[in-house]
């Protein structure tokens, strides 16, 4: 079996039936769809053209179409919603979800806020109340050229904040992701100069110390950052995802098939690959 721990519907011009497709395509058997609700001002204007809820208070992908993929193939999707932790309503929006839809994941949350704001921490506890993972989105802040509408579209905090949230809230079951969580797999200080650090993977990352102190985190290797952070330096990947086989996610974020083929490349036990591809998700989230 293969999961998709990361995607989202009908972006990048994948309706439901191309995204049917799509997973048919890759042998991909289940999808975890995740929304990513943010204002308008919080994300870059360059994504408009590739999202379908731009400029909508429950945008820029709503929880709303998420819900007609699963109703239409429950057999196929597994259902994230993430509200904005600093609306007051936040919590009682997921919980109605939860009862009303099923929801089994808080994804994805990609916000200008530290995500160990305190609205924040109470929302992610409920979470590991209501046994639902939590996938985060983590971007340092680089220059754009420009002042408006942003200097720059950092998400998160960087890695710091993050550790703080998964510190205080050790019942609750954390993914990592986005080039700020898959910068830090190094201890080199590109993390906060590049999106996409490149060369051999420096001693001391954050991202192993992180998953060794905390055994409430894991890894999603969804998009670019989770791709190039073990292309970039292959012979550490592969000791890498063998020292945390069991807390590594497959995941794409997109619908192209780049992390098949930089796991297939690492010659890994077939047993690491199955938990990769499913086992841990299952563990996070076992199909009812």
């Amino acid at each position: 079996m293969i999961i998709d721990c990361h995607n989202h519907p009908d972006w990048y011009g994948y309706n439901i039936e191309r995204y049917l497709d799509n997973m048919k395509q890759y042998n991909i058997d289940k999808t975890w769809l995740l929304s990513w609700e943010c204002p308008d001002d919080e994300y870059s204007p360059t994504y408009k053209k590739q999202v379908p809820d731009a400029s909508l208070p429950d945008g820029p992908i709503s929880f709303r179409r998420c819900v007609r993929y699963a109703e239409q193939y429950p057999d196929k999707f597994i259902l994230g919603y993430a509200p904005d932790p600093r609306r007051p309503d936040a919590i009682d929006k997921l919980d109605h979800a939860i009862r009303l839809y099923g929801v089994r994941v808080y994804g994805e949350i990609k916000l200008r806020m530290m995500y160990d704001n305190p609205d924040a921490i109470r929302l992610f506890r409920f979470c590991g109340e209501k046994g639902l993972p939590v996938t985060v989105h983590i971007d340092y802040e680089f220059a754009t050229g420009s002042t408006y509408p942003r200097p720059n579209w950092w998400y998160g905090g960087g890695i710091d904040a993050f550790e703080r949230a998964v510190k205080a809230c050790p019942d609750t079951y954390f993914l990592g992701h986005a080039p700020g969580f898959w910068a830090h797999i190094s201890g080199d200080d590109q993390y906060d100069k590049v999106a996409y650090p490149t060369g051999k993977v420096q001693p001391g990352g954050k991202v192993g110390e992180m998953l060794r102190k905390y055994p409430n985190l894991y890894c999603d290797i969804s998009a670019g950052s989770g791709a190039r952070a073990f292309s970039r330096d292959p012979e550490f990947a592969r000791e890498f995802i063998l020292e945390f086989q069991d807390r590594i996610l497959y995941g794409r974020d997109y619908f192209d098939n780049v992390h098949q083929e930089v796991l297939g490349s690492l010659h890994l036990p077939d047993d690491v690959l199955a938990k990769i591809y499913s086992g841990n998700a299952l563990k996070l989230v076992p199909l009812s």
